[in-house]
Order: structure tokens, then sequence, then C-alpha cells
């Protein structure tokens, strides 16, 4: 069967190209197109665009590159034409995805699978309309979702399990001698320029008396962020410099041997509590005191971090905004050193939440029953 899949950035890019290789596994015959990245590709994708060229955030940038984005749509619209797939799965991504549902639906090409729900339960929760009426079914990989959609909204759907579960398990098979580290600290300041300019700083802050008593810290650089930008931040900060380093491309190294660590909200913040690190989920933005004011009318769930949103509780200090300064994250980082209470209740609340989301084999539960599906739909049009 042929499968046509769009992911539109580097995250969603990882997790297609392993329920690409899931749906090889299930389907002999599978054969891909997608809108998506060097990792899908890899699996055996037929790549029509890269999503660096589509992946634009917040309201400025995407104004500023609206035409771009709108001509992508409509070449992704004529290639799923002109290529008429059996499936067209979706991953994340929600306003180009679902205007690509739509059509999809409106021309009656095929079923539309979503993987990777979009996160309607913080945001935007009116978009529910257009995935009742769009999507044939999605496919969740937080477990919290399901009774968000089939209680709320009437909407069933198939929690299939959490990829990042799969991709840590398969890092501590290759490298099961890692060994936690003393005094050593984690920082994941984000991904993107404006959280690292906003957060960085803040979190060197808050670590400077631990530095000057013995301890390290270790920042993950972003790979498409240039080293420069993090030596100008330590330069500009008042810590001994020569306890701070940079490391790429081995995050959960780095997660694995921390002693602690504090971590931009994300998808981050589930890793590190898989990886076994106690956190503190900080985040700063501009406008902190306004966007702790209008936070409770935009944001709809209680927390930020997927530790806490999965757990139901908190687990984790969460310090966003407004409440992100270096006193409050220091504080917060102390009380969960060796030895604290805090630390020993952390890990506890680490365990209820893996226990929560289950087993490795996301991918693959997800890949058997979208073939299950595609079987039945066409024993189906045969009976009839």
């Amino acid at each position: 069967m042929r499968y046509f899949l769009i992911a539109g950035e580097a995250s969603g890019d990882l997790h297609a190209s392993h329920l690409m290789r899931a749906l090889r596994a299930a389907d002999s015959e599978a054969e891909f197109a997608c809108y998506g990245g060097d990792l899908m590709q890899a699996a055996g994708g037929k790549l029509l665009r890269h999503y660096k060229d589509l992946a634009y955030m917040g309201f400025v940038q995407v104004a500023l590159h609206l035409r771009t984005i709108l001509r992508g749509m409509k070449e992704c619209r004529e290639a799923i034409a002109r290529w008429r797939p059996d499936a067209v799965i979706l991953v994340d991504y929600p306003g180009f995805n679902l205007s690509i549902a739509r059509y999809v639906r409106r021309e009656g090409i095929c079923p539309v699978y979503y993987y990777i729900s979009p996160k309607i339960w913080a945001w935007k929760e009116g978009r529910i309309k257009a995935i009742r009426r769009d999507v044939t079914h999605l496919f969740s990989i937080l477990p919290f979702e399901v009774n968000f959609f089939k209680q709320k909204h009437h909407y069933p759907i198939t929690y299939v399990g959490n990829p990042t579960v799969d991709e840590v398990s398969a890092w501590r098979e290759d490298h099961p001698d890692v060994k936690r580290e003393d005094k050593l600290l984690a920082l994941l300041p984000g991904s993107r320029m404006q959280e690292i300019a906003h957060n960085l700083s803040r979190m060197l802050s808050a670590v400077s008396p631990l530095l000057e008593a013995g301890w390290r810290a270790e920042i993950a650089a972003a790979p498409a962020i240039d080293e420069a930008v993090y030596r100008r931040i330590i330069a500009a900060t008042n810590v001994p410099s020569a306890a701070v380093t940079l490391l790429r491309g081995d995050t959960y190294g780095l997660l694995a041997r921390a002693t602690a660590a504090l971590v931009t909200s994300g998808t981050a913040t589930l890793e590190t509590a898989l990886l076994g690190a106690p956190q503190v989920v900080c985040y700063h933005m501009a406008f902190p005191r306004l966007v702790r004011a209008v936070r409770p009318y935009f944001l709809k769930v209680p927390y930020i971090s997927l530790v806490n949103l999965i757990a139901d509780r908190a687990v984790v200090p969460e310090l966003v905004a407004a409440d992100m300064t270096p006193d409050n994250v220091r504080r917060e980082l102390e009380a969960i050193l060796p030895g604290t209470p805090g630390r020993e209740a952390q890990l506890a609340g680490y365990a209820d939440m893996a226990r929560r989301l289950g087993t490795p084999g996301a991918p693959e539960r997800a890949a058997q029953e979208i073939v299950r599906r595609m079987k039945a739909r066409a024993g189906d049009s045969l009976n009839h």
C-alpha cells in the first residue's frame, strides 16, 4: 500500500521515520512519499519537501512567510492528488496538517490517520470539529488524551504508547555502562534562539554558587545554534566559565550522567524523567508578568511539563514566566539534590509516570493498527 506522511519539524521527522519502518515490517509492499525530513528520507520515503522550508512558528513568523506556507500546502495537495495514496498519515503540525486532512476528506482520496495528536487539550480546543470531520482515526502518544477525546468530545482514539519510551529504552540498551555522576548539572535551555536567550543566562545565574563550590555544568547545545551564541551568554553571566562546557549530540548521555537538571518545557522534560535525572522545569519569555496574568485564559491545563500532565500531579516544580528567577530556580534545585526528601519524592513520581506511559513499542502498535484498518477497509470495499 501507498502511504503519504507529513511531519513539520525535527521531532515529527524522528517519530515518523520510526513509524515508517514499522509500517514496512507490517506491510512488505509499503511505499512512502512524504513532506518531512532527512530521517524520513533515510527510512525509505520519497521526500517531496523538507520541513525546514515550512517550519515557521509564532504569529509574526507565520505572517511574514504566509505565501511560502500557502504555496507549500497547495503543492502538497497536488502531490497527494497525483500520487493517490492508500492512506495519508499526519504527524503533529496541526496548522498545516488539518488543512491537508480537510482536502483529502473532501476529495474522497483515502483515509486520514493522525499519529501524535494536536495538543488541543492545551489550546485551540475548537480544532476538535476539524478532527472529528476530517480525520479517520487518531493515534495518541499521551495516555491522558484518551479521556479528553473520548469523554469530553465523544471522539474515540487509540493510545499506542509513547515513542520517547522507545527511544530512551533503545539508548539505554546501547549504553549500559553510563552512570550517574556527582556534582554535575545538566542545563537544557531550549532549541530555538529565543528560548536560549531568555533561559540560559537565568539558569547560569541560578547555579553560579554551586559552580563556585566545585560543581560542573554541561549545556545541551541545539544543533542549529552556533557555539558563539552560548559563549556570549556564558561570558555575560557571572559564572566561573571553566566549570561550564557545551555538549552537542549527546543529550541522553548528559541526562543519564547528571546529578540534576534545569530543563525548558517540551519533550525534554519527559526525556529527563525517563533517564532518571531530577529536574526543575523553568521557562522564561518576553513580557513575563503579562504572560502570568493571561495564562489562565489561554492555557487550558494546569501544568506545562509532560511529566506533570502524564502523572496528573506536580511531580516536578515548574517556574514559568515571571516565576523563573535565579533565586527561585536555585531554591527548587537545592530541594532535589542528593540526600533531600524532594529528590526521592520526584524519583517516585517518575516511576508512576513511567507506569502510566507503558512499555516500548508505540510505532509498531500504531503501524499494525493502521495496516489492520486498511485491510479491513479493503475487505469491506470488495464485499460491496
